[in-house]
This record gives C-alpha cells, structure tokens and sequence, in this order.
C-alpha cells in the first residue's frame, strides 16, 4: 500500500530542501506532500522541486494536514515535522506495522540529540504518552487512509490537535509504536530551556487530561513554551 507523507510547514526555507532530500533518501517511493501554511519566506517555492506536491492552504496545522491528506494519493498517511530525521528503513517499519489488519495506526519513538538532560524527556514523552494514550506531532504519526476519514482528521483546535487526533485513532482499533527513533530537532528546547519546556509540556498535557479545552492551553503554551522571538510562530491557528 503506498505511503504519502505530509510534512506541515511555515517558514521553513531554512530547512526545508534539506529534509526533503532527506525524506527522499530515507523513504524512497512514497508521495512526499507539503502542507504550506502561508508562509512568507519563499518555503513554497524551495519545496516544490523536490517533492511531489505543494498543497497550500490557511494557517494552522490542522488545517494544513487535513488539507494534503485530502490531496493524497496514498493509503497510508504518515505525518512528518520537517526538523526531524527519519530512521533508516522506515517505509518497511509501517509496512510491518500495518501488515495486521487490527491495526490503524502507529508512530515511532522520539530521541533529542545532546543533552543528558534530552534522555529524561525521551522516556517521559514514552512512558507518559503510553500511560495517557496521547502522542504529538514530532512522533511521526502514521495511519490508514479510511482511519483518517472515520475520525474526522486533525480537529481544527487552537492545540493539542494532534494528540486530540492520535486519541481518536485510539478508538478506531490498535494503534502500535515502533522501537525505531525519529531524531527531533532541539531548537524549540535550546531557545526555551530544557528543564522548563518538559516541565511546560507535561503541565500542559496534565491539564489537558483534566479537561482543560485546547482553547485555554493555548495561552499557557505560548507563555511557557516559546522564546520571545518564537511567539508569533506559536500561534499555530
């Protein structure tokens, strides 16, 4: 079954011909698909020579992926942050995963690259997520076509609209994960603070069990979550 991915984006020209050779090497045949939020620095443009597709549509990331999962072509959607490095045979990995029809999805695990501290975030981003059945973006989110359909997509919500997605896709049948690492960039984490992002994400995800809506975290992420020079990127929708 073939295998599009989406890779949401703003104002990536810094990054995004890069990762796109990358996903080509690492993820040779799938449909690569851009999702490009009206970004201003040109990441269109650089993106589309070297991927399949550049689906634009307004700001926010649940509306972007919502639209290029629209476009795609693929029975399998997998959606990718484009500051990620992917692990090697990936495309066999969700071939494997996805081989036992009692599954609709899956995602991989996440590693940040430095910092010993990085090592406490990657298993509280784990352990915690398996615990609360939750996952964000960066996991690499994976799934079948009709799944995605049954579910309603990515809620356009003002946060926590991936995890709100990946705990739908919970209720549509077994959702796996992979031992395989997704490296994520640590940019967010060196602009902010190690210590205090992963204390920031799990107060945030700890509300959010509570019932706290999406609408009200919002607010809170952008105060705790983003470096001053990060805060207009951070309003997502």
């Amino acid at each position: 079954m073939e295998v599009s991915i989406i890779v949401p984006a703003f104002n990536e020209a810094s990054l995004i011909r890069r990762f796109l050779r990358h996903l080509r090497e690492r993820a040779p045949g799938a449909e690569i698909i851009v999702a490009d939020g009206e970004s201003t620095d040109g990441t269109a443009n650089l993106a589309a020579p070297f991927c399949d597709r550049v689906v634009e549509s307004q700001r926010g990331r649940a509306r972007q992926m919502n639209a290029a999962a629209h476009a795609a072509g693929g029975g399998i959607l997998w959606f990718v942050h484009a500051d990620a490095e992917l692990p090697s045979q990936c495309l066999d990995e969700i071939a494997r995963i996805m081989e036992d029809s009692n599954v609709v999805g899956g995602y991989f695990r996440i590693r940040l690259p430095g910092a010993l501290v990085y090592r406490l975030t990657d298993s509280f981003a784990h352990y915690a997520g398996m615990l609360l059945r939750m996952r964000c973006g960066d996991h690499g989110i994976f799934c079948q076509r009709t799944a995605f359909v049954d579910v309603g997509g990515f809620p356009t919500v003002a946060l926590m609209e991936d995890v709100e997605f990946f705990r739908r896709l919970h209720r549509c049948g077994r959702v796996m994960h992979s031992e395989k690492r997704i490296v994520v960039s640590p940019r967010r984490y060196e602009a902010v603070g190690p210590a205090r992002l992963t204390f920031a994400y799990g107060f945030i995800a700890t509300l959010y069990v509570f019932g706290v809506p999406p609408s009200m975290l919002a607010p809170i992420y952008e105060r705790t979550c983003c470096a001053s020079q990060w805060r207009i990127d951070c309003a997502r929708s």
